[in-house]
């Protein structure tokens, strides 16, 4: 008589069970294919992005958004799958300013896998196929309208997801690194070195967050190369950061030195160094895993607060903040409202790295139920 051996939960490793609490988490699930949709556009924004961020054409000015219809002819009479309406211009004869709208009657075919502007992917493979164009090169195509130097608002929002999620990557990365280091530290040695290192934590998370932004932002000097702007912005919200994850590594380390394998390994003669890398931050990667997505969030809103206050990333960079900066005058929001466009980006990442964080929490402790 053959015997088969059950599956139950009790019978699936630990991260078997991780992945099916997060699995049945739909909104965490969503939100991760969310996530991962955004950070693929960002690796590939110039295929994405139907021009560069710095084109401009002046004839287009302030061009309010074009919508992609379905089954339209063309001047020509033959039948386009995709399309989008041409605009006429009024000229305004007191203020002399343009006015666009869309013509019904003029058709712009466009088509996906396009030849377009030439770019290098990467900057090292030179291609210029876009994912999405008109077919005719040269034709109006604004898909989140044009800014006051007519460029493409949607292409310049597909470039600032590059910086805006890359720093919060990047920012998270380090602080990461910080926070285990420095929390693991305080929750292993205790005693003065726990004590120092919780007094800077508390002294770090008294200061008002945005003065403490500014102050070192405004340090920066103004003249640098826009790329090292980058790297200290990315590096002062990371060291800014670190503190909550450090408070989380610390509680955990001070539940785990007492446990069997922690004092079965300093017995066994392991390096302090050891014991903390190799026995106690594995047993809890999962927390720490779901407490860096969490934070990448404060990180993204951290450096669009600092770029649209003017103290963060500065043009030539293009970032969400700083595409935000321009809709800051009241001629935005009245003539040109599509500019808050890339503020949408920022709260649909935000939010579903929110979602997707909430769901790792709850995934992995997977014994809870």
């Amino acid at each position: 008589m053959e015997i088969k051996s059950s599956k139950g939960p009790g019978s699936a490793g630990p991260w078997t069970l991780t992945w099916r609490r997060f699995k049945a988490h739909k909104a965490a699930l969503v939100s991760g294919i969310i996530v991962v949709m955004i950070y693929l556009v960002a690796l590939f924004a110039e295929f994405v992005a139907p021009v560069s961020p710095l084109t401009y054409s002046a004839s287009y000015t302030y061009a309010p958004p074009q919508m992609i219809k379905l089954w339209g002819k063309g001047p020509d009479g033959e039948t386009h799958l995709l399309y989008v309406n041409d605009y006429t211009v009024k000229v305004d004869p007191i203020s002399l300013s343009r006015k666009f709208t869309t013509d019904p009657n003029k058709v712009i075919p466009i088509g996906l896998f396009v030849q377009g502007e030439p770019y290098r992917l990467w900057g090292l493979i030179p291609m210029s196929t876009h994912l999405i164009g008109p077919v005719q090169k040269g034709k109006a195509f604004y898909l989140f309208g044009a800014d006051r130097l007519g460029q493409d608002v949607f292409s310049r929002t597909v470039y600032g997801a590059r910086v805006s999620m890359s720093i919060g990557l990047v920012g998270v990365t380090i602080s990461l690194l910080l926070g285990i280091s420095l929390g693991g530290i305080s929750g292993y040695y205790g005693g003065w070195i726990d004590d120092v290192i919780q007094r800077v934590i508390e002294f770090l998370k008294s200061i008002p967050t945005i003065p403490l932004w500014m102050g070192l932002a405004a340090a920066i000097p103004p003249n640098i190369d826009p790329l090292l702007v980058y790297l200290w912005i990315t590096v002062i919200l990371s060291l800014l950061g670190w503190t909550d994850i450090a408070r989380v590594v610390r509680g955990r380390f001070l539940s785990l030195r007492t446990e069997d394998f922690v004092i079965a390994a300093r017995l066994d003669g392991c390096r302090r160094r050891r014991i903390i890398w190799r026995h106690m931050v594995p047993s809890f990667m999962s927390h720490i895993i779901a407490s860096a997505t969490l934070a990448i969030p404060g990180m993204i809103l951290a450096e669009t607060s600092l770029s649209y206050l003017g103290i963060g990333l500065r043009p030539p960079v293009v970032s969400w903040g700083v595409l935000l900066k321009d809709a800051q005058n009241i001629l935005a929001v009245s003539s040109a409202p599509w500019l808050f466009l890339p503020g949408l980006a920022v709260v649909i990442a935000v939010l579903a790295l929110n979602f997707l964080g909430d769901g790792l929490r709850d995934a992995v402790d997977p014994y809870s139920r």
